[in-house]
C-alpha cells in the first residue's frame, strides 16, 4: 500500500511543475482529484509544532505575525533504520539538506522570492521532501494560518486572502483535513473547526487534534473533547503535548520530546485510557494509514477522470494543431520539437518498425557478397605478371627458400582491388539513407505544413550523410588497407613445406621460374585474397553500420542543432509561419496532456499491482 503514497506524491510533484495546484484555471485540473491532508489551524494554535513533532524535526520558520505564507506540500518517505536523514526541494532538485535549520531558512527565502519580502501570500505550493527513519509515509499540505487582523507591511484583505485560499483547499471532496485546534481556548472559538465545519458539516473528512493540552487551566481536562462528547467527528479526536517556547529555545532534542510526550498521557490519571491514540506517533500513522486508505477508494474515480481528460485533450490539441511561438526561444523549442519527430521517423525506418532499413542489409547480404566473387583478379594473377613481379622482387639475386617479398607483392595487389566493392558498399548504403531521408520527411506531419523547415531539414540530413560517408569510406577502405600492411603468416605456416620452397626439390635452384612453379604461386596467393575476401565480407558491413547507420541514428541532426542556435530571430521566424494567437492555449495543453499520460501509466500499474 505504501506505494500509493509514493504515486500521489510524485503526481503532485508533476502538477506543480506543470503549473497545476488546484488554483482556478481554464485548463482541467488533476491536482484537486488527489487525496490530499489539508493542515488548518489560527496563529499560534500548535500547528508548525504538530508538523515539527510528526516529522521529528526543527525544520519551519517562526516568529510573529503570518508566517506560513504560501501553502507547503510535505512528503515524507521512511527509510531504513540507520539510515541518513536529508531533505529536498522540488525547486532544487539536486540538492540535498541534512541540515535542517537550512531547510527552514530555504523555505522563507522561497516564500520571499515568489512573494517578495511584502508578507504577501501565494496560492503557489512549496514541494519538501523529507526522507528519514524517523518519519512514516505520508503527505501533508500545510496551509497560512488563519488569522483574524492584518499585521503591519500585510494589505486589509489579508485576512479574507488566507481563508479564501484555506478554503480552495479544504472544499474539495477529496481533501482530508486536519484541524489543529488549541486546548486551552473554547473549542466554540476554534478557527480550524469553525471553517471545517462549513466545508464539512458531517464530520466525515476531518480529523481534530488537540494541542496544549498541558497548558490548560489546573481544574480542567479536554477529556469531554478527545472522546468525542464535546463536538463529535467521524474520526476520534487525537491529543499532543507540543514542545513549550522554552523547549524550542533550549533546542531540545525532537525524540526527546516524543518520549515526553508518550509520558505525559501514561502518567496523567485523566488520559492514561486514552494513551494508547494520543500523541504525535500514533496521529502520524493514523494519518498515514487513513490517506492510503482514501487513495485505495479514490482510484478508480481518478482513472476514469484521467481517461476523459487525456481524450478530451487530445482532441482539442488535434483541431489546434501543432505549437508555434511568437518568442525566439519557443520558436527554438518548436523547430527542435519537429525535428525530434523526424528523427524518430527516421530511426524507425532503420529499425524496421517502418520498411525500408531492410535494404541496406540486402547491400551486405548481397551486393557486397556479389561484388567480391566478380573480382576474378585475372590480371593481378596472370603468368606475366606472376613472373614480372616475382623476378622484380628478387633483384640482383634469385631468391634462395621462397619469394616472400613476390608473395607480398603480388598479395598487396590483388587485396588493392577490394577497394572497389568496399567504396561501393558504402556508396550504395549512403543512397538507401538518403531514400529514408525523403520518406521520413514525408511521413512527418509538422515539416508539410512548413515548406522553409522542411528544405532546411532534407538538406542539413544529406549533408550529415555527407560527412558521414567520408568518414565511413576512410574507415572501410583503412580495413582493406590493414589486410595489405599485415598479412596472416599462420596462413602460409600450414603450407606443404614443397609449395613454400618453390616447388620440386629436386629442381635446380637457377629452375625455380616455370610454369608449374609461378601456377602454384598464384594459387596460394588467390586462396590466400579469398581468405581476406571472407573476412572483409564480415567487417566491412561493421564499418559501415558504425560510421553511417549508427551515426545516423544517433546523430543526424546535431549540426543543424547547433546552426539552429546561432541563428537570429528573423531567420528562425522564416521557418514557421503560423498565426501565434493558438499558441499559448495550445502549448498549455501539450503539456497538461503530459502530465495526464503520465499519471495515466502511474495510476494504471498501480491499480492492476493491487
Amino acid at each position: 500500500m505504501e506505494n500509493l503514497i509514493s504515486l500521489v506524491n510524485k503526481i503532485q510533484r508533476a502538477c506543480t511543475a506543470l503549473g497545476d495546484h488546484g488554483e482556478a484555471s481554464a485548463l482541467p485540473t488533476l491536482w484537486d482529484s488527489l487525496p490530499a491532508i489539508a493542515v488548518v489551524g489560527g496563529q499560534s494554535s500548535g500547528k508548525s509544532s504538530v508538523l515539527e513533532s510528526i516529522v521529528g524535526k526543527d525544520f519551519l520558520p517562526r516568529g510573529s505575525g503570518i508566517v506560513t505564507r504560501r501553502p507547503l506540500v510535505l512528503q515524507l518517505h521512511k527509510l531504513e533504520e540507520g539510515s541518513r536523514e536529508y531533505a529536498e526541494f522540488l525547486h532544487l532538485p539536486r540538492k540535498r539538506f541534512t541540515d535542517f535549520a537550512a531547510v527552514r531558512k530555504e523555505i522563507a527565502d522561497e516564500t520571499d522570492r515568489e512573494t517578495g519580502r511584502s508578507k504577501q501570500i501565494s496560492s503557489v505550493p512549496i514541494h519538501l521532501s523529507i526522507h528519514s527513519p524517523n518519519v512514516v509515509n505520508l503527505t501533508l499540505i500545510d496551509l497560512p494560518g488563519l488569522t483574524k487582523v492584518a499585521v503591519e507591511g500585510q494589505p486589509d484583505s489579508i485576512v479574507h486572502d488566507i481563508e479564501n485560499m484555506v478554503r480552495s483547499y479544504i472544499e474539495k471532496p477529496n481533501c482530508i483535513i486536519l484541524a489543529i485546534s488549541p486546548a486551552n481556548q473554547d473549542l466554540a472559538t476554534s478557527d480550524a473547526i469553525k471553517i471545517s465545519r462549513e466545508v464539512d458539516p458531517t464530520g466525515d473528512r476531518t480529523i481534530g487534534v488537540l494541542t496544549k493540552i498541558d497548558l490548560m487551566d489546573k481544574g480542567t481536562d479536554a477529556v469531554d473533547v478527545l472522546e468525542g462528547r464535546s463536538m463529535r467527528l467521524k474520526f476520534p479526536w487525537v491529543g499532543v503535548v507540543n514542545r513549550s517556547q522554552a523547549d524550542i529555545n533550549k533546542n531540545v532534542d525532537m525524540i526527546a520530546a516524543r518520549r515526553r510526550e508518550r509520558e505525559y498521557f501514561n502518567s496523567t490519571p485523566e488520559y492514561k485510557h486514552l494513551a494508547h491514540r494520543m500523541g504525535s506517533e500514533h496521529l502520524a500513522k493514523m494519518l498515514s494509514k487513513h490517506l492510503e486508505t482514501v487513495i485505495k477508494s479514490r482510484i478508480p474515480g481518478i482513472q476514469s477522470l484521467i481517461n476523459k481528460t487525456v481524450s478530451e485533450l487530445e482532441t482539442e490539441l488535434s483541431r489546434l494543431g501543432k505549437p508555434i511561438a511568437t518568442d525566439a526561444g519557443g520558436k527554438l523549442y518548436m523547430i527542435m520539437e519537429i525535428c525530434r519527430a523526424f528523427d524518430q521517423i527516421y530511426k524507425e525506418h532503420l529499425d524496421g518498425i517502418r520498411p525500408g532499413g531492410d535494404k541496406i542489409y540486402n547491400v551486405f547480404d548481397n551486393q557486397l557478397p556479389a561484388a567480391l566473387k566478380r573480382l576474378q583478379f585475372d590480371k593481378q594473377l596472370s603468368m606475366e605478371n606472376i613472373r614480372k613481379i616475382i623476378t622484380e622482387a628478387d633483384g640482383y639475386q634469385p631468391h634462395l627458400i621462397a619469394p616472400e617479398q613476390g608473395y607480398r607483392r603480388l598479395i598487396e595487389s590483388t587485396i588493392i582491388s577490394i577497394r572497389g566493392p568496399a567504396e561501393a558498399a558504402v556508396d550504395a548504403v549512403h543512397a538507401l539513407l538518403k531514400d529514408l531521408i525523403h520518406k521520413a520527411i514525408s511521413e512527418t506531419l509538422e515539416l508539410k505544413q512548413y515548406p522553409g523547415l522542411r528544405v532546411e531539414v532534407g538538406n542539413a540530413a544529406i549533408d550529415s550523410l555527407d560527412q558521414m560517408r567520408d568518414e565511413s569510406k576512410k574507415a572501410t577502405l583503412q580495413l582493406v588497407d590493414m589486410e595489405c600492411s599485415y598479412l596472416t603468416v599462420e596462413f602460409f605456416r600450414k603450407l606443404p613445406q614443397d609449395i613454400e620452397k618453390g616447388g620440386n626439390p629436386t629442381h635446380s635452384i637457377f629452375d625455380r621460374y616455370n610454369d608449374s612453379y609461378l601456377r602454384r604461386i598464384g594459387t596460394t596467393v588467390l586462396s590466400y585474397v579469398n581468405l581476406v575476401c571472407a573476412s572483409l565480407r564480415n567487417s566491412i558491413p561493421k564499418s559501415i553500420v558504425y560510421c553511417q547507420v549508427r551515426e545516423a541514428k544517433r546523430s543526424l541532426l546535431d549540426h543543424f542543432f547547433i546552426d539552429l542556435g546561432k541563428m537570429d530571430p528573423k531567420r528562425l521566424s522564416s521557418l514557421l509561419n503560423e498565426d501565434p494567437a493558438i499558441m499559448e492555449r495550445r502549448t498549455a495543453l501539450a503539456k497538461r496532456l503530459e502530465l495526464y499520460r503520465s499519471a495515466q501509466v502511474d495510476i494504471d500499474a498501480v491499480a492492476w499491482s493491487k
